[in-house]
């Protein structure tokens, strides 16, 4: 068990226990600063006011059981009072959007416009959200994450074992994660693979960017057709590599951005599809295969289009 003490100073101590072994930095600092922007997280672990044994540690970097985490003081937001109605709403909204749950994992449809984690101005994501409606739950944390515009298949560890064995799978590209997006233009071949190395950059505002750089990390997507449309195309994507942004980056080195991507589309075209109804990014994760860390067993989950991609989907033919 981490176990945490208090200098007179205000900044507390942790020591590392074996059910956070592994866990990344700021995924663990996100769990023990709620409330703290995320933003603010990353600004202390940049500014090295975080320390690990003595020493300054990127965000990236996993704990190990012995570990000890030095945080600072820090002035976390007063929570947030959930009316009981809103609370009913969202057990509603969530429950309906579960793919499938078991005693080892939860797999959910996240909807388009709902972050994966709260922060930065938002005091619910879809993980606070589930436990506030699953407060018998003793452990839900995120396997991974998907930008906040972004919907689909998001799986959920209901267990310490779980979340390790799934990181492993994430981490050793043992997960088949195949997205549908729609590009701006049009383009006829079958299939094209992109290989762009990404580099990720962090602003001050705690917004990340990403850009085609040598000198980033390695990473591949193929881009599969599936169908043509007037100055559209509707694709699947799988990414080989889990970078950040990696298959709206990689779909703006095609010269196809994706629809409705504020960041790295258009601003013209994006206005344009706008007035044409679609109000969000067009991109969709619509299955995941994995081996289920409890039975060993292959399993793939599908979360079907949204509805409101669909009825633009319908507009276009």
């Amino acid at each position: 068990m981490s176990e945490k003490t208090h200098s007179p100073v205000g900044v507390s101590l942790i020591q590392i226990g074996a059910e956070n072994a592994g866990q990344r930095i700021d995924n663990f600092l996100l769990t023990q600063l709620k409330g703290v922007p995320k933003s603010h997280i990353y600004r202390i672990l940049r500014t090295g006011e975080v320390r690990v044994n003595g020493g300054r540690i990127q965000a990236g970097k996993r704990l190990s059981a012995g570990d000890v985490v030095r945080l600072p003081p820090v002035r976390t937001s007063a929570p947030v009072e959930t009316p009981v109605g809103s609370v009913s709403a969202l057990r509603r909204r969530l429950e309906s959007r579960i793919l499938m749950e078991d005693s080892d994992l939860l797999v959910i449809d996240k909807p388009g416009g709902i972050a994966v984690h709260g922060g930065s101005g938002l005091s619910l994501g879809i993980i606070e959200g589930l436990r506030r409606i699953r407060e018998e739950a003793r452990f839900l944390e995120l396997v991974h994450r998907l930008d906040r515009d972004t919907s689909g298949c998001l799986v959920i560890a209901k267990k310490r074992s779980a979340l390790r064995a799934l990181h492993e799978q994430f981490r050793g590209k043992e997960v088949q994660k195949v997205y549908t997006a729609l590009l701006e233009g049009v383009w006829h071949q079958a299939s094209r693979r992109v290989e762009q190395a990404l580099e990720k950059n962090v602003l001050q505002s705690g917004e990340r960017l990403v850009k085609p750089s040598e000198h980033g990390k390695n990473a591949v997507t193929v881009f599969r057709r599936l169908q043509g449309y007037r100055a559209l195309t509707l694709v699947e994507a799988e990414p080989l590599t889990g970078r950040t942004h990696q298959i709206r980056v990689h779909a703006k080195c095609l010269g196809h951005p994706i629809a409705g991507d504020q960041r790295y589309g258009s601003s013209d075209r994006t206005r344009e599809l706008r007035q044409m109804g679609l109000r969000r990014l067009f991109l969709h994760a619509a299955r995941l295969t994995f081996t289920h860390p409890g039975t060993r067993e292959p399993l793939s989950v599908e979360a079907p289009l949204d509805p409101e991609l669909q009825h633009f989907l319908a507009h276009l033919r």
